[in-house]
């Protein structure tokens, strides 16, 4: 590595050029003094020759005057903003340049094309030390892609092996580029920084954060290691049909209130989109599904969705197709159609939105094509068995559905009674189809399609492509997600608690018009101890209490989901009670507000949160802006799906939910902004298991990578880097700083500093440990262990500043119902403030992976034994289930344990503080049984058939356990190699596997008379781990 420096990166990167077909030239060999000069001078920035002949060769039709007319305009961008400049030259990329000229006595109008539709037939050159001189600054860029004499991209490269010439010195570099030689910019498309190793891909108006990588050099797969990060970027975006590509197609400038964003597909989106229309043009001509694109939330799926829409309006086999963009609700509608409005030039077209069917009707009868927007619900019928009309019958049309697992898109029939009569309905879809029978559908979803969801298969197709939680992490589009659990002491009579079903169905998210037999269910009971006064008040100082500590380091915006619109507003009161300085009448100031819908029938209470359509609108944009007063919202089921709020860190649930809609609402949290170490969820209702059904569906369904991590890997975390940097400073004392004298303090910081500065690479180390510290201290705010350290790391923050200053919710209404519940619920409600379950049973995550022994003591000393009893039970019983799943006989043994022990307790053979020291011995065999397969050298599948086989004693007397083991790791090779799809139920391969099982234990002197026991015993076991190994 001696000799690498920068220019070896530099001719390095122009071999890679060369390689695809790039002619490379040196800026000082065209300068205006050089020997064969290519510039009037070293402002002008575009290659003049270059492009005149370009216009000619790809315009021949056009007049030279026009031609001269378009090519005037191209290098006279004289707006003063750099980024309108841009935009403008932009659209004469991929719209071409309007020009006039006389022709036969009138005037015709016409357009002159910079670039030829034919890529190759495009001139690409590569100059490196492209010097250029404005307003005095002299700036020679490393490397700048040119294409018909336009400088379309810049690529800064620095030193790998010097320490201070990293890939954000690049960054920085480009920033200075900008300001300094702004000529230059007017026509760049796209920006690419590296350092040798890491290299990030960005646009004019990207910020730090938004430089990300390109991983991929043609879609098949996504190259982590062993290859360079600039070697991928170069082949991968730098391929001249690519390139072409991506600066038509995949470039869009969005506005965000008042600016305007220019932004560039990431290579997920650019090789998911157009895999998709590859996927589209077979479809068409084929059974019309087309497949579904899971991009996970928050990684730029609407955007994928624009980029493939406008991609496929210009596809030539599609014949100008119809794109009919379909959601299930009106405001995910609304904001769909607004990120698309907003990528006008992407789409090559407007689109607009079906105010009804029949207007739906006309709108497709517009052959030239088009993208209209509509609503599931337009696809409903009134009569039973009805079929939908035909709106049309083209086959150029193309479904493109939003969050394509939902139900609402399914076709199952169903039968119900209206008006006496029975019939049958079916999900929209089929009245989608029988509305648009040739049409090709398409799916994109931010969250997996369930396992068993053969319904969204039959419609969209198999998966695209997915782009899960951990490439969009590891790529930085999202930040990781944390999940705290703060759950609500709820103690309740035993009679009411038998009412309420821990497997209730959740009221729909997107209506608030309670069914009659949901309120007199168990929903409105729930709602109504959830939504207790008592209850109320302790969240309400819960979440006062944990934003104000999250707000001292980590700036940003929170939500709270309620259950019902009258907890929202009872807990509006409630915090503005404790903070009156919160509320404010005027919408735009005012830290909390509740975002809800509601009528003039709703109570006078109420009307004060009940906003139209577009006051709600100008909430949200207010909410967006992270400098606003607005803070905190609290929600019903608003702002929980396609609301991107990047400053938003922090979400409260108290609300159950599940399944994608849980999904969907926590990734609220997880854009990326500015220096936002990760996103925070936090649970007041008990959702954990709920979590983790929908992250078992996540990875069941191909999904890699922790969707969520526990409040306690932050902690564990911080801790670990406050150790590190006490062990920095050890010989240092600085306690002083503390509890010494103002002299005292003030020495402090300046002896920190020298013993800093005196330290083998101290200062770099230093400042890495201290970033760290600060992330992960703001991460696990307001957790107790974070609060001890507050203080020493404001010091640490402090030495860090002086070290870059001196260095560098029956017939009766609605509400009398929910009031009377409220009333006889609250008798029985108990409310003793806030707790941590898992926080208070020392467990580092909500799935349950460690018993620790002080945990156990934890229980064991617990105030409120019920509660420690229901804690410990809920606990082992998601250990087992997590632990055991695949080995029935120790789940069933440690299930039936506790049941025995819980039952004993019911029926007061015991009292509390026995049974919790009876499962606490239960949780002490379940950690032992874990370690089990250790001790006896065998894997997790080879210790069930173990288990198995060792069921009766006599085996084990007559074989001992080394034989046992031994039978244990030839069943289970004989029976992974015999499995395969189905045999569970095809009695002749199950005849066939028992008669190995059997020659297998006659061959080790199995007891005899226990074989069949232990051969069907082995089969059952057989049954669940065999669906592990045909998925692999």
């Amino acid at each position: 590595m001696s000799n690498l420096c920068e220019d070896t990166i530099e001719q390095g990167t122009l071999e890679l050029l060369e390689s695809i077909g790039y002619e490379i030239i040196s800026g000082p060999e065209i300068a205006p003094d050089g020997t064969s000069p290519e510039r009037k001078d070293y402002s002008e920035v575009v290659l003049v020759s270059r492009l005149r002949n370009a216009i000619s060769r790809i315009n021949p039709k056009v007049p030279e005057v026009a031609r001269e007319d378009a090519l005037r305009k191209v290098l006279r961008l004289e707006n003063p903003n750099l980024l309108m400049n841009n935009e403008k030259f932009h659209e004469f990329i991929f719209k071409g340049i309007d020009v006039e000229y006389p022709i036969d006595g009138r005037v015709k109008g016409d357009k002159v094309y910079l670039l030829d539709k034919n890529p190759l037939k495009n001139e690409f050159v590569a100059v490196n030390q492209f010097t250029i001189i404005q307003n005095n600054k002299n700036r020679r860029p490393d490397i700048v892609i040119f294409v018909n004499g336009l400088p379309l991209s810049v690529i800064e490269l620095k030193n790998p092996t010097k320490e201070d010439a990293t890939i954000w010195s690049a960054y920085n570099q480009i920033q200075t580029y900008k300001s300094e030689i702004s000529e230059l910019f007017k026509y760049n498309e796209l920006i690419l920084i590296s350092d040798g190793t890491e290299s990030r891909i960005g646009t004019l108006s990207s910020n730090k954060e938004w430089f990300l990588p390109w991983k991929s050099i043609d879609g098949t797969s996504e190259i982590n290691n062993g290859v360079s990060q600039l070697k991928i970027s170069i082949l991968g975006m730098f391929d001249k049909t690519r390139f072409i590509d991506i600066i038509k197609n995949f470039i869009v400038f969005k506005k965000d209130g008042k600016d305007i964003i220019k932004v560039i597909a990431g290579y997920h989106q650019y090789f998911a989109a157009n895999r998709a229309i590859e996927k589209t043009i077979e479809a068409v001509s084929g059974n019309r599904r087309c497949g579904v694109v899971w991009h996970t939330q928050g990684s730029g799926k609407s955007l994928t969705m624009a980029f493939y829409a406008g991609k496929l309006a210009i596809t030539p086999e599609l014949k100008n197709p119809t794109i009919v963009v379909v959601t299930d609700r009106n405001d995910l509608d609304d904001q769909l159609f607004g990120t698309f409005a907003s990528c006008i030039d992407v789409l090559k077209q407007t689109p607009v939105q079906a105010k009804n069917a029949e207007d739906l009707k006309e709108q497709l009868k517009v052959v030239s094509g088009g993208v209209i927007f509509t609503t599931m619900q337009k696809f409903s019928v009134d009569e039973l068995n009805a079929k939908y009309p035909m709106l049309s019958d083209r086959e150029n049309i193309i479904v493109m559905a939003d969050e394509a697992h939902r139900s609402q898109y399914g076709l199952k029939a169903r039968s119900v009674e209206k008006n006496g009569e029975v019939g049958i309905t079916y999900g929209f879809a089929k009245y989608l189809r029988d509305a648009l029978p040739n049409a090709s559908f398409i799916g994109f979803t931010g969250t997996p399609i369930d396992f068993e969801d053969k319904s969204t298969r039959s419609i969209f197709g198999e998966y695209i492509d997915i782009y899960d939680v951990r490439r969009a992490v590891a790529d930085g589009r999202t930040v990781k997600i944390y999940y705290e659990s703060r759950v609500a002491k709820i103690g309740i009579e035993n009679d009411v608690l038998a009412k309420l079903d821990a497997e209730f169905e959740e009221v729909t998210e997107f209506e608030e018009n309670y069914k009659k037999e949901k309120l007199k269910g168990k929903w409105a009971q729930l709602e109504a101890i959830v939504g207790s006064n008592d209850r109320i008040s302790n969240v309400a100082q819960d979440i006062v209490n944990h934003f104000e500590k999250r707000e001292e380091t980590l700036s940003g915006k929170a939500i709270v989901v309620c259950m019902s619109r009258r907890i929202c507003v009872d807990l509006y009161d409630e915090i503005i009670r404790l903070r009156p300085e919160w509320h404010n009448d005027d919408d735009k100031l005012g830290v909390l507000k509740v975002i809800m819908t509601g009528s003039a029938a709703d109570g006078t209470e109420w009307q004060k949160h009940i906003r139209t359509k577009g006051k709600r609108k100008e909430l949200a944009d207010h909410f967006k802006d992270s400098e606003s007063e607005f803070k905190i919202a609290i929600v019903r089921d608003m702002w929980l799906t396609g609301f991107d709020v990047p400053c938003l860190h922090t979400l409260y649930i108290d609300k159950p939910m599940k399944g994608h809609g849980l999904m969907q609402a926590i990734a609220r949290v997880n854009r990326v902004f500015r220096d936002k170490p990760g996103g925070l969820v936090v649970d007041y209702i008990g959702i954990a298991q709920d979590l983790k059904y929908a992250l078992m569906n996540y990875t069941s369904s191909g999904g890699t990578g922790k969707p969520t991590y526990d409040i306690e890997d932050a902690v564990n975390l911080m801790k670990s880097k406050y150790e590190a940097m006490k062990d920095f400073f050890y010989g240092h004392d600085y306690s002083k700083f503390f509890n010494g004298t103002n002299i005292e303090k003030m020495d402090v910081i300046p002896e920190t500093l020298e013993f800093i500065l005196n330290q083998p690479d101290g200062k770099k180390r230093f400042v890495k440990l201290a970033l760290e510290l600060i992330k992960s201290y703001a991460l696990s705010l307001p957790h107790e262990e974070a609060v001890k350290i507050r203080e020493e790391v404001a010091f640490f923050t402090g030495v860090k500043a002086a070290l870059y200053k001196n260095t560098e919710i029956s017939g009766k209404p609605e509400d009398e119902l929910n009031s009377a519940i409220k009333q006889i619920v609250s008798g029985a409600v108990r409310t003793d403030g806030i707790i941590d379950v898992f926080g208070e049973a020392g467990l580092e995550k909500p799935d349950i992976s460690i018993l620790s022994e002080q945990f156990l003591e934890d229980v064991k000393n617990m105030k409120y034994k019920n509660l420690a009893l229901e804690t410990l039970k809920k606990i082992l019983n998601d250990e087992i289930r997590a632990k055991f799943k695949n080995n029935l006989l120790q789940e069933k043994k440690f299930s039936e344990m506790i049941e025995n022990a819980i039952k004993r307790y019911h029926n007061k053979a015991i009292d509390s503080a026995a049974v919790i020291q009876e499962l606490i011995a239960i949780a002490k065999e379940i950690e032992n049984a874990k370690r089990r397969g250790e001790e006896l050298h065998l894997t997790e599948e080879e210790l069930a058939f173990y288990d198995a086989l060792s069921d009766n004693d006599s085996a084990q007397e007559i074989l001992g356990t080394e034989i046992l083991t031994e039978i244990a790791r030839e069943l289970t090779e004989t029976l992974r190699n015999s499995v395969s799809i189905d045999w569970e139920v095809r009695e002749t391969v199950r005849a066939t596997l028992r008669v190995k099982i059997k020659r297998l234990l006659r061959k080790y002197g199995y007891p005899p008379d226990k074989q069949q026991i232990a051969a069907d015993l082995v089969l059952k076991q057989a049954e669940t781990i065999s669906k592990e190994w045909i998925k692999t």
